[in-house]
């Protein structure tokens, strides 16, 4: 059978491309079949990065129920707390931080959580994140 880890193209792999798209099925049926929740590579740097980046909340709750690490570092926002704290997804925003996500990581194209926030002027993230 297919390999639900192979990798290749702009999303690195398969869950990576379908956490991008919100399609919940695909991750569902992708984790079952062994698909790995941390794999890096692909522009976002991992699914759960991808999946925050789009705000998906659904899908950031599947990947974070799979074991993915919430602080994994890649890709060019550099964390998925990054990812998402750029786009003000706040519901995704509150997932992450539930979940451990450090506030204060370095990496990335835009240094830190914080620093993501303010490319677009996300007032309610960056309250979010000074409050933790």
């Amino acid at each position: 059978g297919a390999d639900p880890n192979a990798q290749g193209g702009r999303h690195g792999n398969a869950l990576q491309a379908a956490s991008a798209d919100g399609r919940e099925a695909v991750v569902k049926l992708l984790l079952g079949a062994g698909a790995d929740p941390n794999a890096q590579g692909g522009v976002y740097g991992n699914a759960l990065q991808a999946a925050s980046w789009m705000g998906r909340e659904a899908v950031v709750k599947l990947l974070l129920e799979a074991g993915a690490d919430v602080n994994a570092q890649g890709g060019v926002y550099g964390n998925a707390l990054q990812a998402v704290s750029v786009n003000g997804h706040k519901a995704v925003v509150k997932l992450l931080l539930d979940a451990g996500a450090d506030v204060n990581a370095q990496g990335g194209g835009y240094g830190n959580a914080l620093q993501a926030a303010s490319v677009n002027d996300r007032e309610q993230g960056i309250k979010r994140r000074r409050l933790h």
